[in-house]
């Protein structure tokens, strides 16, 4: 029998939910390793009001690798739209309960990969309670995953100079060992500073990364994002990103090369964000693959979601196909 190729997917929250949607179709061993700086929302409110870990993101990508039915997965990511559970969703408080019952978000996730019937792993990349930061290169210090992401359109913040942990958390030693023993480490899709980079920062990922003899694929972002990649074009996602994975750590490079449709792109327009430059040229050390990897289908946000989210998003089946050509 054919050995199963080791697939490890690192991010959080949308992003690695459609990677993850899509690549479980396939005989292939599945990780997702998962940001756990989350602070806004749901995920954000549970942790402060129960001292929980932040579920959401690891809910999301147990409701990505399930075979249990839709009614369940509905149930999951059901999200309360009245009264004092406003907002939260049913999968959070699930494992929010769990992780109190049990005292373990570990044996939490466990349980409820059993429920959903998961064909793969979900991995928290530490069980740190630490908070996302980052410097301005006006010395400014932002504090919290929330209150990077969540910019007001057209308010004025200077570029992002570097991010950090606050306390220094330590790396989950299950995420350690999935990332040496991948044959494929897929970085994204997802917000790069705030579902990408908080994975890096975690003492030990890094090294871990390096170490690994799988084949490193940045999937790159399909907008810029206002406050964290304004104006940033390919080559400049990919510089900021290899400050965290060190230089020379990305093999190839999954770009989209479908614009999305112009009604799209305005809503984008109103918070100044766009498509993501492709001035990658042939001569990059890196392979650029290019495919059209876009869902035309525009998202209608939940009224009592109080995040601002993408309206547009990669399709799980092409991206996996893409990933999957990739890997021979």
């Amino acid at each position: 029998m054919r050995k199963k190729i080791k697939i490890v997917v690192i991010g959080g929250g949308t992003g690695s939910f459609v990677a993850l949607s899509g690549l479980k179709k396939y005989e292939v061993d599945l990780a997702a390793i998962i940001t756990m700086m989350d602070s806004g929302g749901s995920s954000g409110r549970l942790r402060d009001e129960l001292g929980v870990l932040p579920p959401g993101d690891v809910r999301q990508c147990l409701v990505a690798l399930a075979k249990s039915s839709k009614l369940l997965r509905d149930m999951f990511n059901y999200r309360f739209e009245e009264g004092g559970l406003k907002g939260h969703t049913f999968g959070n408080i699930f494992l929010s309960t769990l992780t109190k019952t049990t005292g373990s978000m570990k044996k939490a996730i466990e349980e409820v990969g059993k429920i959903l019937r998961i064909r793969g792993r979900v991995i928290p990349v530490t069980y740190t309670k630490s908070d996302l930061c980052i410097e301005l290169e006006d010395r400014t210090i932002i504090e919290g995953e929330t209150h990077i992401d969540e910019v007001e359109s057209r308010e004025k913040r200077a570029k992002i100079k570097r991010a950090f942990l606050k306390p220094k958390a330590k790396a989950n030693p299950d995420a350690k060992k999935a990332i040496k023993e991948a044959d494929a480490i897929i970085i994204g899709p997802g917000d790069l500073y705030t579902s990408i980079i908080p994975n890096l920062l975690v003492t030990g990922i890094k090294t871990a990364i390096k170490n690994s003899k799988g084949k490193k694929i940045y999937v790159l972002n399909l907008m810029t994002k206002y406050g964290q990649t304004t104006k940033h074009t390919a080559k400049d996602h990919i510089e900021d990103l290899e400050q965290y994975t060190g230089k020379g750590q990305l093999d190839v490079i999954l770009v989209n090369k479908k614009i999305p449709k112009q009604e799209t792109l305005a809503w984008y327009k109103d918070f100044d964000e766009h498509p993501v430059e492709d001035d990658l040229n042939e001569k990059s050390k890196l392979q650029v693959v290019r495919k059209n990897l876009i869902n035309d289908v525009i998202l209608v946000a939940d009224s009592s979601d109080s995040l601002k989210r993408s309206i547009i998003r990669h399709d799980s089946e092409k991206l996996a196909n893409a990933i999957m050509e990739i890997l021979g």
